[in-house]
C-alpha cells in the first residue's frame, strides 16, 4: 500500500513541477523599447504607431512599421504575419517578440483600437 502513496506523490509532484516551468515561460512582461534591447528575450513591447510607416513586404513576406514607446523611443518592429485588419484603427500596439540586430521581431501583435464604449464628451456639456 506504501508503494502506491510514494508512487501518486511522485506523479503529482512531476505534473505541479511541469506546470510551474510551462507557467514561467508563458508569462512575458512588458518593457520599454531600451530594456527590450538589453534583454534579449521574450518581451512585450507596447506603444503609439507611428503614422505612414506600415507596409508589407513581399519578399520577405513580413509586415513592417513603428511604433512609439511610452518613454519617446522609437523602434523598427517587423511582424512575421499579415497587418491586422484594424491597425489603422489602433490607438496603441502590444508587439511580443525580441529585440534583434536593430529592429524588435515580433511573432504576435495586439492591436488595441479606441472603445467605442468610452464615455463621449459633448461640447457646453456641464462638469
Amino acid at each position: 500500500m506504501k508503494g502506491k502513496y510514494i508512487v501518486g506523490i511522485l506523479i503529482i509532484l512531476v505534473f505541479v513541477v511541469f506546470a510551474g516551468l510551462n507557467f514561467r515561460r508563458s508569462i512575458t512582461p512588458y518593457v520599454s523599447v531600451a530594456e527590450a534591447k538589453t534583454k534579449g528575450t521574450l518581451v512585450q513591447i507596447k506603444g503609439k504607431r507611428v503614422d505612414g510607416t506600415g507596409r508589407f513586404d513581399m519578399d520577405s513576406k513580413t509586415f513592417n512599421f513603428e511604433i512609439l514607446d511610452e518613454d519617446g523611443q522609437e523602434v523598427k518592429v517587423i511582424y512575421h504575419g499579415v497587418k491586422p485588419s484594424n491597425f489603422d484603427d489602433a490607438s496603441h500596439i502590444v508587439a511580443k517578440g525580441r529585440y534583434n540586430s536593430g529592429v524588435f521581431e515580433a511573432n504576435e501583435l495586439l492591436v488595441k483600437c479606441p472603445s467605442k464604449y468610452e464615455a463621449e464628451t459633448f461640447e457646453g456639456a456641464k462638469s
